[in-house]
């Protein structure tokens, strides 16, 4: 891999993040019987960035959960014959809610739609959101986010690579191209 470009710095993701949070109030009129849930891996810390700040733009707390889409992939026999299994977290009821998903970048779909099947095994939601920092493009299914960071067009030659602090050691979003 070659370095391109840098996409976001950790202050731009901050605000991307903020942004974010702000359209979800806008969107949901509030926060209440919203939900958040964070796609394992990445989605999990920017899942909480958003509580912290719908904490701080409302006075509010909103649950953040954890799921692990790894059993709902189409791919998984692709992937590993023995798959790693991170498990989720989501220690909430779900009925009635706004769930909104979230994660670091839609690219497919096919990571949506897992996670769409997941959260339906948990209960029947009020709605579905997704929120995503990057949205790259190159959709196989018709899935959307309604709430985005940043449009980021790209080649299925590149690679965009989000980093979070609690994962990663720092924070930003870095394009890449395959060799």
């Amino acid at each position: 891999m070659n370095f391109k470009a840098k996409i976001f710095s950790e202050d731009e993701v901050k605000r991307a993040i903020a942004r974010i949070s702000h359209q979800i109030l806008e969107h949901n009129k509030g926060a209440e019987d919203t939900v958040l849930v964070g796609i394992r891996t990445r989605g999990v810390p920017l899942a909480k960035m958003i509580a912290q700040n719908l904490r701080r733009f409302e006075n509010l707390d909103v649950p953040a959960g954890i799921l692990d889409i790894t059993l709902y992939r189409d791919d998984l026999s692709l992937k590993s014959e023995h798959p790693v299994i991170n498990g989720s977290d989501i220690p909430f009821n779900i009925e009635g809610k706004n769930v909104i998903l979230v994660d670091d970048v839609l690219f497919t779909g096919r990571t949506v739609r897992a996670a769409i099947d997941a959260i339906m095994d948990l209960g029947r939601p009020k709605t579905i959101q997704l929120a995503v920092l990057i949205d790259r493009g190159h959709r196989e299914l018709p899935i959307r986010a309604d709430y985005i960071g940043k449009n980021l067009p790209t080649s299925r030659n590149e690679i965009v690579s989000v980093k979070v602090a609690e994962i990663d050691g720092d924070t930003g979003v870095d394009l890449y191209t395959l060799l």
